[in-house]
């Protein structure tokens, strides 16, 4: 699957329902058929929806970790904790369900945002706060991550 693209505002209703924008849904066209896997991420509090073909991928490196040591099974629980299998309807919409709708403090305005493979469902304060919270520390971080003039890989 290439990259998503795009971060959109959107709604939830008071059942939990997401109409995911047209954008967003032509991108994913391709894999909407095969159904998605909704969870809790791992370093905020947001959801990642992730391609059924995607999260196979992840979960055979999860499956090759030796789960007779003990952080690895601790860390196979916690990284499963929550994890729901969530199918788009014909309108297109998919269903945040309740526990999930708790853990990542969404209430009517969200934001959907791309994040490569995957998608980030947020509420739409804590996103912005944590785009605030990013900027003053991103020119590091970017120059960390990504500014490393040692490899050659076409990105400049």
């Amino acid at each position: 699957m290439n990259s998503l693209i795009g971060t959109y505002e959107c709604k939830v209703d008071a059942k939990g329902r997401l109409m995911l924008p047209a954008a967003l849904k032509k991108q994913l066209s391709p894999v909407l058929q095969n159904g998605f896997v909704l969870k809790r991420a791992v370093f905020q509090s947001c959801l990642e929806l992730y391609p059924m073909s995607e999260w196979q991928a992840l979960m055979s490196k999860v499956n090759k970790l030796n789960r007779f040591k003990k952080k690895n099974n601790d860390f196979i629980r916690r990284f499963t904790a929550g994890v729901k299998m969530i199918e788009v309807d014909a309108t297109g919409r998919l269903l945040i369900p309740k526990d999930l709708v708790v853990f990542a403090n969404i209430s009517k305005d969200i934001v959907v945002s791309s994040a490569v493979n995957i998608i980030e469902i947020w509420d739409k304060d804590k996103y912005e706060q944590a785009i605030d919270d990013a900027t003053v520390d991103f020119a590091d971080l970017a120059e960390e991550v990504m500014g490393q003039d040692d490899i050659d890989d076409g990105i400049s």
